[in-house]
């Protein structure tokens, strides 16, 4: 054990001065570490101090909390008075003037008299450990130690800068809520309080990483989420053993199922929204501090073709806007290998006109097809990537230079054909209809395996990786669940919201894949129009009546 392991080890002494030099010595080469001396309470003087790490606190908490310690004015007598009750008639005062007396008087009950009576903090916590205190000082929160007290008291001072609020940059939407999750895990839980304001809204904390100890928080709804998930969840976190945790990232590759699995099996999203619903049918999201991702577990493959615009605008708008995200993903991941396929093993299944065509602008094109479309496909991931990487300004430039060269240019150069620019450019755009940007990447990592092997063996060689990856994407599961459900196991009372959604009066129940026993709604809420009366419509048509006279008149 090193000497800082067991410095953190060891409980406060009742010497401030051997407290002071434990904490000045782990934090020695720490120039941000702040350590600030005073006394307080005139009649006693009390020699007190607190640590803090300047830039992570806000500096405002530690001088109202000295400034409360020092003009407090009142008799002490009344933790002393407690100290008496408990071990006989020793002099309060005597207990607090002399260092020697002091070791006498209860430190416990000078820190909880100062706790209850001294401070107006929403949150104090007494501690009496090393470790507890250096943690507290890491993270942003600031510690008192009072000379004769064996005990010590933690403040919550966290107030570094922070991003404000803002629109999510990764999932925008023509209509819906314009926040997103920001790196201050606290304002993140807070955006889905403010969305479901249940008490058995639960939101469970821990701590994972050695070195980082970054805030874990695991939000779910007590009596709707699935029996049994919630302790997995905390199962597969609590197995974690890792240096750091940046991001939520780290956490998703660490505690997902299939791990080797080009398949997104967890679902991440910077809306508050998008987590609330979650929340509400079952599922429980994961909290990580330091990143606007949260995670949500279980995911299906369906949910990442899903957008928040599909549940704000109406049901035949959001279905139709679904149903084009699927038709997206069917061009993004099959078209490039059909076109190679056929192109190479199979030109009479194309039309003789269409192939004369095609034939005639690869005339001068000096690869095989599938080369042609690997280097096209290549030098479109590399203007992807390019442009994500650059600063704004000179990603744009990279976005006209890489047109250019991807274009017009490549063609008359005899590098490309003109069909392949159309069909990359077509399969571009349509991996960006995809919501999701995790699955989009996915869907452009499959890609590759399936177009070599059409360009290689053909028809077979196509069907072959189709089916290898069909039957793999049936096997794997998230946190249990089938990753393809509920079209496999098919459920039937849950299709009101995969391919297409129905209206919100048809969704009444929750989804058999949450806990299923829930009812979300009163039965009967399709609008109509009002019913009438046999007396009301009479009167209806005698006024019609004698409108139509008055007018003859």
């Amino acid at each position: 054990m090193s000497s800082l392991e067991a410095d953190l080890k060891k409980t406060f002494f009742s010497d401030i001065d051997e407290n002071k030099k434990i904490i000045e010595s782990i934090f020695t080469k720490d120039i941000d570490f702040v350590k600030r001396d005073f006394s307080f309470h005139e009649d006693k003087n009390i020699p007190a101090v607190c640590f803090y790490t300047d830039g992570l606190v806000n500096t405002q908490v530690v001088e109202e909390t000295i400034k409360a310690l020092t003009i407090y004015k009142g008799n002490l007598t009344s933790s002393q008075g407690q100290q008496n009750s408990n071990q006989g008639n020793q002099s309060a005062s005597q207990g607090i003037q002399s260092s020697n007396q002091s070791n006498q008087y209860s430190q416990v009950l000078l820190v909880d008299f100062i706790k209850k009576n001294v401070l107006t903090h929403a949150s104090v916590e007494i501690i009496d450990k090393f470790e507890k205190a250096v943690n507290g000082i890491l993270a942003g929160d600031t510690v008192f130690l009072f000379d004769g007290c064996n005990q010590g008291m933690l403040i919550p001072s966290r107030g570094w800068d922070t991003r404000s609020v803002d629109e999510p940059q990764t999932e925008q939407v023509v209509r819906g809520p314009r926040d997103g999750f920001t790196e201050n895990i606290r304002t993140n839980t807070a955006l889905v309080r403010r969305r479901i304001r249940d008490p058995l809204l639960c939101v469970e904390g821990m701590q994972i990483g050695k070195k980082s100890k970054t805030d874990i928080n695991i939000v779910y709804l007590e009596g709707t989420v699935k029996e049994g998930l919630v302790e997995e969840v905390k199962e597969r976190l609590k197995k974690i053993e890792i240096d750091a945790v940046l991001e939520s990232g780290y956490i998703e590759e660490l505690i997902k199922d299939s791990p080797w699995s080009p398949f997104t099996t967890m679902q991440n999203t910077e809306r508050p929204d998008k987590v609330a619903a979650g929340i509400l049918e079952g599922r429980v999201a994961i909290f990580v501090d330091n990143t606007p991702f949260v995670l949500i577990v279980p995911s299906y493959f369906w949910e990442f073709f899903q957008a928040s615009d599909d549940y704000y605008s109406g049901f035949l708008a959001g279905s139709f806007f679904r149903a084009i995200r699927f038709i997206a993903f069917i061009i993004s991941l099959v078209v490039p290998s059909i076109y190679v396929m056929l192109i190479s093993f199979h030109q009479e299944m194309i039309p003789t006109e269409l192939a004369l065509t095609i034939a005639s602008g690869r005339e001068v094109i000096p690869f095989p097809i599938l080369l042609e479309a690997l280097i096209m496909e290549i030098v479109f991931e590399l203007m992807r990537e390019a442009g994500l990487r650059m600063p704004k300004p000179v990603g744009q430039a990279v976005s006209i230079v890489g047109s250019l060269v991807i274009g017009q240019a490549a063609v008359q150069a005899g590098i490309v054909s003109p069909f392949m620019v159309i069909l990359v450019a077509l399969t571009g755009i349509a991996s960006f209809a995809i919501p999701n940007y995790s699955a989009s990447f996915s869907i452009r990592l499959i890609r590759f395996p399936l177009l070599i092997a059409s360009g290689t063996l053909g028809l077979m060689g196509f069907s072959a990786v189709f089916t290898i990856l069909a039957v793999h994407a049936l096997s794997i599961r998230s946190f249990g669940e089938p990753y393809l459900a509920p079209a496999t196991p098919f459920q039937p009372t849950d299709q009101k919201d995969i391919v297409f959604r129905f209206p919100w009066w048809k969704m009444d129940k929750q989804p058999k894949l949450a806990e299923g026993s829930e009812k979300r709604e009163q039965e009967d809420l399709m609008p109509k129009p009002p019913e009438k009366s046999p007396e009301s419509e009479q009167s209806e048509k005698s006024k019609t009546r004698t409108r139509r006279r008055s007018n003859d008149e």
